[in-house]
């Protein structure tokens, strides 16, 4: 069995933190976390999210035209 992992990657480290401000302020669960190295981010931060938060952090990121990237990663969990 395998899950998703997504992250929103960036170019600065002021576009992270920004990100991470807004998701904040809409009380949405987020997390900074280290950027993968195979993300190819330019910056070294990257958000974690909840999955069911994505429709509404990806719109308030629109709207404060923080720019970003989403990054995916299949992860094989033992059953």
């Amino acid at each position: 069995m395998s899950t998703t992992r997504a992250l929103l990657v960036f170019d600065t480290t002021h576009h992270a933190l920004w990100a991470e401000q807004l998701a904040r302020e809409l009380l949405l669960g987020v997390e900074v976390v280290p950027a993968p190295a195979e993300s190819n981010a330019k910056c070294d931060l990257a958000l974690e999210y909840l999955p069911e938060d994505e429709p509404a952090l990806l719109a308030a990121l629109e709207r404060a035209a923080v720019p970003h990237r989403i990054w995916r990663e299949e992860r094989q969990r033992g059953g």
